[in-house]
């Protein structure tokens, strides 16, 4: 009778080990777990549903900037969990700092390019538009709503990024438990 013995280690899905899987979920389901509670957190601010919500931000921001915006945000929040954790060496530490400050330089990046592109969005679509007396208004309201989109990326994304920058380098530099120089 031939008997099988798994160790964890070996037990594969989708060629990702139950051990892997172990080390990421609990990072994972606080990640998923905080957007929950920042949507739910917004929903209750603003008083709009969840509907709404997505609504504004696509008319704000687009789904190209946010979509672009939260992987970086992830990987910064998980290079920050990441160096929380005791049992990573401090040479895997370093990996993840320099994770987490390039995620957040792709932050500021990307909030800046868009401020750009909103801006010359703007600025093209005022210089295909005849501005006669009757046509200022509408020239008026397309133009604020370019603008808009093009400050609010730079708001949202210049402090975020500095905020991730802040809280990787706190997190290296902050005594460890068993440092005897304390």
């Amino acid at each position: 009778m031939d008997t099988m013995s798994h160790d964890k280690s070996d037990i594969r899905l989708a060629g990702i080990t139950l051990e892997r899987i172990h080390k990421w979920l609990p990072m994972l389901l606080k990640l998923f777990g905080g957007a929950l509670i920042v949507l739910a957190l917004a929903s209750y601010m603003t008083n709009m549903t969840l509907f709404d919500l997505l609504s504004y931000v696509e008319q704000i921001f687009s789904y190209t900037f946010v979509a672009l915006f939260l992987p970086l945000l992830l990987s910064a929040a998980y290079a920050l969990g990441y160096i929380h954790r005791d049992e990573v060496s401090p040479a895997q530490k370093v990996f993840w700092y320099e994770v987490g400050q390039q995620a957040a330089n792709g932050i500021s990046t990307l909030a800046l390019t868009f401020t750009l592109l909103g801006i010359s969005v703007g600025i093209g679509t005022m210089s295909t538009q005849s501005l006669t007396p009757e046509s200022v208004n509408q020239v008026i309201a397309v133009l604020t709503q370019q603008f808009s989109m093009a400050f609010m990326t730079t708001i949202v994304g210049l402090p975020t990024a500095t905020l991730c920058r802040a809280l990787l380098s706190i997190s290296m530099t902050k005594p460890q438990k068993n440092d005897r120089n304390i």
